[in-house]
Protein backbone atom coordinates (compact mmCIF):
# COMPACT_ATOMS: atom_id res chain seq x y z
CA UNK A 1 0.00 0.00 0.00
CA UNK A 2 1.23 3.33 -1.33
CA UNK A 3 1.35 6.39 1.59
CA UNK A 4 -1.85 8.07 -0.40
CA UNK A 5 -3.50 4.52 -0.52
CA UNK A 6 -3.06 4.91 3.61
CA UNK A 7 -3.99 8.58 3.48
CA UNK A 8 -7.09 7.82 2.17
CA UNK A 9 -8.39 5.40 4.40
CA UNK A 10 -9.21 8.57 6.09
CA UNK A 11 -9.82 11.98 4.68
CA UNK A 12 -6.72 13.79 4.21
CA UNK A 13 -6.33 17.18 4.64
CA UNK A 14 -6.68 18.50 0.89
CA UNK A 15 -9.79 17.50 0.39
CA UNK A 16 -12.20 19.79 1.10
CA UNK A 17 -15.33 18.30 -0.94
CA UNK A 18 -15.28 21.25 -3.66
CA UNK A 19 -12.82 21.85 -6.13
CA UNK A 20 -9.06 24.22 -5.23
CA UNK A 21 -10.48 27.94 -5.89
CA UNK A 22 -7.19 28.41 -7.79
CA UNK A 23 -8.67 25.84 -10.29
CA UNK A 24 -11.53 26.94 -10.30
CA UNK A 25 -10.92 30.71 -11.53
CA UNK A 26 -8.31 28.68 -14.38
CA UNK A 27 -11.16 26.71 -15.82
CA UNK A 28 -13.88 30.06 -15.40
CA UNK A 29 -11.34 32.13 -16.81
CA UNK A 30 -11.05 29.57 -19.71
CA UNK A 31 -7.02 28.97 -19.42
CA UNK A 32 -7.93 25.36 -18.49
CA UNK A 33 -8.89 24.46 -22.23
CA UNK A 34 -9.08 21.22 -24.87
CA UNK A 35 -8.32 17.46 -23.75
CA UNK A 36 -7.73 17.59 -19.81
CA UNK A 37 -5.55 15.72 -17.46
CA UNK A 38 -5.60 16.21 -13.83
CA UNK A 39 -2.73 13.94 -12.41
CA UNK A 40 -2.84 13.22 -8.92
CA UNK A 41 -6.80 13.73 -8.89
CA UNK A 42 -7.70 12.06 -5.52
CA UNK A 43 -10.97 12.00 -5.01
CA UNK A 44 -11.97 13.95 -8.28
CA UNK A 45 -12.89 17.65 -7.26
CA UNK A 46 -11.39 19.53 -9.60
CA UNK A 47 -11.77 16.89 -12.63
CA UNK A 48 -15.62 16.96 -11.69
CA UNK A 49 -15.57 20.52 -11.97
CA UNK A 50 -13.67 21.15 -15.10
CA UNK A 51 -15.86 18.38 -17.05
CA UNK A 52 -19.10 20.42 -15.64
CA UNK A 53 -17.76 22.79 -17.60
CA UNK A 54 -17.81 20.94 -20.99
CA UNK A 55 -14.13 19.94 -20.90
CA UNK A 56 -13.25 16.49 -21.56
CA UNK A 57 -11.12 15.62 -18.45
CA UNK A 58 -9.16 12.42 -17.32
CA UNK A 59 -8.14 12.35 -13.54
CA UNK A 60 -5.54 10.00 -12.34
CA UNK A 61 -4.21 9.03 -9.13
CA UNK A 62 -2.27 6.26 -7.58
CA UNK A 63 -4.41 5.78 -4.86
CA UNK A 64 -7.45 2.86 -5.62
CA UNK A 65 -9.01 4.22 -2.75
CA UNK A 66 -9.25 7.77 -4.15
CA UNK A 67 -10.65 6.98 -7.90
CA UNK A 68 -13.07 4.75 -6.50
CA UNK A 69 -14.52 7.63 -4.44
CA UNK A 70 -13.70 10.00 -7.38
CA UNK A 71 -16.04 7.59 -9.51
CA UNK A 72 -18.92 7.67 -7.59
CA UNK A 73 -18.88 11.33 -7.10
CA UNK A 74 -18.79 12.09 -10.72
CA UNK A 75 -22.16 9.18 -11.15
CA UNK A 76 -23.80 11.12 -8.26
CA UNK A 77 -23.45 14.73 -10.01
CA UNK A 78 -23.87 13.78 -13.39
CA UNK A 79 -20.53 14.49 -15.13
CA UNK A 80 -18.57 12.02 -16.75
CA UNK A 81 -14.73 12.89 -16.43
CA UNK A 82 -13.27 9.52 -16.84
CA UNK A 83 -10.95 8.52 -14.00
CA UNK A 84 -8.16 5.56 -13.93
CA UNK A 85 -5.81 4.48 -11.45
CA UNK A 86 -2.04 5.62 -12.53
CA UNK A 87 1.55 6.55 -11.59
CA UNK A 88 2.55 10.35 -12.41
CA UNK A 89 5.53 9.42 -13.04
CA UNK A 90 4.71 7.13 -15.54
CA UNK A 91 2.13 8.75 -17.44
CA UNK A 92 3.46 7.02 -21.09
CA UNK A 93 1.30 4.42 -19.76
CA UNK A 94 -1.73 6.34 -20.83
CA UNK A 95 -0.69 6.54 -24.63
CA UNK A 96 -2.86 9.66 -24.92
CA UNK A 97 -2.06 13.42 -25.09
CA UNK A 98 -3.72 16.21 -23.64
CA UNK A 99 -3.90 20.42 -23.97
CA UNK A 100 -4.15 21.24 -20.53
CA UNK A 101 -2.43 19.46 -17.06
CA UNK A 102 -3.84 20.69 -13.89
CA UNK A 103 -1.34 19.74 -11.38
CA UNK A 104 -3.23 20.28 -7.47
CA UNK A 105 -0.70 19.40 -4.58
CA UNK A 106 1.16 16.68 -6.23
CA UNK A 107 4.05 18.50 -6.78
CA UNK A 108 4.66 19.98 -3.67
CA UNK A 109 4.93 16.01 -2.40
CA UNK A 110 7.82 14.98 -4.48
CA UNK A 111 11.55 14.70 -3.99
CA UNK A 112 14.22 15.86 -6.04
CA UNK A 113 14.31 12.46 -7.78
CA UNK A 114 10.91 12.61 -8.48
CA UNK A 115 10.73 15.86 -9.88
CA UNK A 116 12.89 15.20 -12.59
CA UNK A 117 11.33 11.84 -13.59
CA UNK A 118 7.31 13.75 -13.06
CA UNK A 119 8.80 15.97 -15.55
CA UNK A 120 10.00 13.64 -18.05
CA UNK A 121 6.37 11.87 -17.66
CA UNK A 122 4.24 15.11 -18.54
CA UNK A 123 6.33 15.75 -21.25
CA UNK A 124 5.07 12.15 -22.77
CA UNK A 125 1.53 13.01 -22.91
CA UNK A 126 1.90 17.01 -23.94
CA UNK A 127 2.22 18.64 -27.80
CA UNK A 128 4.01 21.67 -28.46
CA UNK A 129 1.62 24.82 -26.87
CA UNK A 130 0.12 22.16 -24.20
CA UNK A 131 -0.48 24.06 -20.63
CA UNK A 132 0.61 22.40 -17.31
CA UNK A 133 -1.18 24.64 -14.15
CA UNK A 134 1.06 23.39 -10.75
CA UNK A 135 -0.84 24.34 -7.67
CA UNK A 136 1.70 23.72 -4.70
CA UNK A 137 2.56 25.14 -1.36
CA UNK A 138 4.93 28.34 -0.90
CA UNK A 139 8.02 28.88 0.77
CA UNK A 140 6.20 31.88 1.92
CA UNK A 141 3.95 29.73 3.89
CA UNK A 142 5.19 30.16 7.39
CA UNK A 143 6.09 26.68 9.88
CA UNK A 144 7.54 23.32 8.52
CA UNK A 145 3.95 21.35 9.01
CA UNK A 146 2.89 19.77 5.55
CA UNK A 147 4.74 19.16 2.72
CA UNK A 148 7.53 20.99 1.47
CA UNK A 149 7.56 24.41 0.64
CA UNK A 150 8.46 25.00 -3.02
CA UNK A 151 10.41 28.53 -4.28
CA UNK A 152 10.10 30.18 -7.47
CA UNK A 153 13.77 29.44 -8.31
CA UNK A 154 12.66 25.57 -7.60
CA UNK A 155 9.65 25.42 -10.33
CA UNK A 156 11.81 27.78 -13.08
CA UNK A 157 14.72 25.24 -12.40
CA UNK A 158 12.70 22.12 -12.50
CA UNK A 159 10.82 23.44 -15.64
CA UNK A 160 13.10 24.19 -17.84
CA UNK A 161 13.06 22.90 -21.67
CA UNK A 162 11.48 21.60 -23.35
CA UNK A 163 8.98 23.42 -20.64
CA UNK A 164 9.16 27.63 -19.58
CA UNK A 165 7.44 28.66 -16.59
CA UNK A 166 4.83 31.90 -18.16
CA UNK A 167 3.25 32.82 -15.09
CA UNK A 168 3.70 32.78 -11.34
CA UNK A 169 1.04 33.86 -9.25
CA UNK A 170 0.28 33.69 -5.27
CA UNK A 171 -2.49 31.98 -4.00
CA UNK A 172 -4.03 29.99 -1.74
CA UNK A 173 -4.23 26.30 -1.56
CA UNK A 174 -7.41 25.39 0.59
CA UNK A 175 -7.33 22.69 3.45
CA UNK A 176 -9.31 21.20 6.24
CA UNK A 177 -6.32 22.41 8.63
CA UNK A 178 -6.55 25.96 8.45
CA UNK A 179 -9.58 28.71 7.27
CA UNK A 180 -7.40 30.33 5.41
CA UNK A 181 -5.17 27.76 3.69
CA UNK A 182 -1.72 27.83 2.63
CA UNK A 183 0.34 30.34 0.76
CA UNK A 184 1.06 29.03 -2.13
CA UNK A 185 1.90 29.40 -5.79
CA UNK A 186 -0.21 28.84 -9.37
CA UNK A 187 2.36 28.36 -11.81
CA UNK A 188 1.31 28.76 -15.91
CA UNK A 189 3.91 26.16 -17.89
CA UNK A 190 3.91 26.13 -21.44
CA UNK A 191 5.33 22.26 -23.00
CA UNK A 192 7.23 23.80 -25.58
CA UNK A 193 8.68 20.87 -27.64
CA UNK A 194 9.30 20.85 -31.07
CA UNK A 195 8.78 23.01 -32.97
CA UNK A 196 10.04 25.26 -30.76
CA UNK A 197 8.51 28.07 -32.82
CA UNK A 198 4.80 27.29 -31.72
CA UNK A 199 3.92 30.00 -29.31
CA UNK A 200 1.43 29.20 -26.03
Amino acid sequence: MNRFEQMYEGTPPWEIGRAQPAIVRLVDSGRVRGRVLDVGCGTGENAIYAASHGLAVLGVDSALRAVDRARAKAVLRGVEPRFAVQDALSLDELQETFDSVIDSGLFHMLSDGQRAAYVRSLATVLKPASMVYVLCFSDEEPGSEGPRRVTVEELVETFRMPFAVERLERTRFANRLSSRGAVAWLASICYIGQPISVGC
